[in-house]
C-alpha cells in the first residue's frame, strides 16, 4: 500500500453521475453540478475548460480532463461561446435561450445534445466525496487539469462511451468502477508531467529510503512507530532518515504519521458508529483521552464535536 493507493481507497466512486453530449459548433456546455471532482473527455472534437479566475484550458481530442471543486465551468469550442445547455446536479440537462430546438431532445441513456453525429462529442462523470481523505487529494490537485491522450493509459474514457449509452442490470457499479478506473490512470499520469508540481508524498515514493518509510506508515498506521525504527526498518540512520524525510516530504515523519492518523481518525468518526476509545486504538492511540489531545491541537476541535459536525 503507497500513500495514493491509500488516498485513492478513499476516493472511490459510489453512484457517480455520467453524462454523454453530442454538439455542434459553436457549441458550449454550463457545467452547475456542484461535483467535487469530475473527469470529462472528448471522444470528438476539441475544447477549452473555462472556469472564473482562470486562464482557459484546452482540450484535444482523447484528451482527459480532471475538474476539481464544485464552482461552475464551461465547456465550448471556443472561451467566449455562449452555452446552449446547462448541466445541473444529478446530470438533470437543460436547454438554455438561444439553443438549437433539437438541443431539447434527449438522444438516449444518459445521452443529450443535437444530432448522434455531430461535431463534439463529450463524455463526463462526476464524484461527489465526503471525506478527509478524499480531500487530501484533492488538495493536491489544481482546479483544472488536462492529461494529453497519449499519455493516459490506453482510452480509458473511450470504453466508458459504451456503457454511457446502456441501461443493464448492475450498470450503475461497472461506470462507477469505470470511472475510478479512468481517475487512477489520469492522475498518475498527471503527476509523472513535470509541471505537475506533484506533492512531496508523491516524489518521495521514488526515494528507496523515504518511500520505504511512507509504506510502512501506510501499512500499519496503527503501529507504535518511532523515527529509529523507521530508520532501522530502512537501513538508514535516525537523523539521515529525518533529514531525508523532511526535505523530499515537507514534515517530518512522526508529524506526517500523526496527519494521516488524525485524517484516517476524521473519517471513522464521520462515517461509522465506533466509539472513540475503539477509533484511537484503531489509528494507533492508546485510548480516548490521547486520541482527544492529539485531534485537537491538529484540528482545533475534538472527536465529538467533530462528529457532531459531520453528522449537521
Amino acid at each position: 500500500m503507497d500513500v495514493l493507493d491509500d488516498l485513492l481507497a478513499g476516493t472511490r466512486a459510489r453512484g457517480g453521475v455520467f453524462n454523454l453530449t453530442i454538439m455542434d459548433p459553436p457549441w458550449a456546455l454550463d457545467i452547475r453540478d456542484a461535483a467535487q471532482l469530475a473527469l470529462a473527455t472528448l471522444v470528438r472534437g476539441s475544447a477549452w475548460i473555462s472556469r472564473a479566475g482562470l486562464q482557459p484550458v484546452r482540450m484535444e481530442e482523447g484528451d482527459v480532463a480532471v475538474i476539481v471543486g464544485p464552482e461552475p465551468y464551461v465547456v465550448g469550442d471556443e472561451p467566449g461561446t455562449q452555452p446552449q445547455l446547462r448541466i445541473h446536479p444529478g446530470g438533470i440537462c437543460e436547454p438554455l435561450p438561444g439553443a438549437p430546438i433539437d438541443y431539447s431532445a434527449r438522444l438516449g441513456v444518459r445521452t443529450f445534445g443535437g444530432r448522434p453525429g455531430g461535431a463534439a462529442m463529450v463524455v463526463s462523470g462526476t464524484y461527489q466525496l465526503e471525506g478527509d481523505v478524499s480531500r487530501r487529494l484533492l488538495a493536491a490537485l489544481p482546479p483544472v487539469l488536462v492529461v494529453p491522450a497519449a499519455e493516459v493509459a490506453g482510452p480509458v474514457m473511450e470504453m466508458v462511451l459504451g456503457e454511457i449509452q446502456r441501461d443493464e442490470p448492475g450498470q450503475q457499479s461497472v461506470l462507477d468502477r469505470w470511472l475510478d478506473l479512468a481517475l487512477i490512470t489520469t492522475l498518475r499520469a498527471w503527476f509523472a508531467r513535470p509541471e505537475s508540481h506533484a506533492p512531496g508524498w508523491y516524489q518521495a515514493q521514488s526515494d528507496p529510503v523515504v518511500g520505504q518509510a511512507l509504506r510502512l506508515l501506510h501499512e500499519d498506521p496503527a503501529y507504535p512507530w518511532s523515527v529509529a525504527e523507521l530508520a532501522d526498518r530502512t537501513g538508514v540512520s535516525r537523523a539521515s532518515l529525518a533529514r531525508r524525510f523532511s526535505g523530499l516530504v515537507g514534515e517530518a515523519p512522526m508529524a506526517y504519521l500523526t496527519g494521516w492518523r488524525i485524517t484516517l481518525a476524521a473519517d471513522l468518526l464521520r462515517e461509522t458508529t465506533d466509539t472513540v476509545e475503539s477509533i484511537a486504538r484503531r489509528v494507533g492511540y492508546a485510548n480516548a483521552f490521547a486520541l482527544s489531545v492529539a485531534f485537537k491541537r491538529v484540528r482545533g476541535t475534538s472527536p465529538t464535536a467533530h462528529r457532531r459536525a459531520a453528522a449537521a
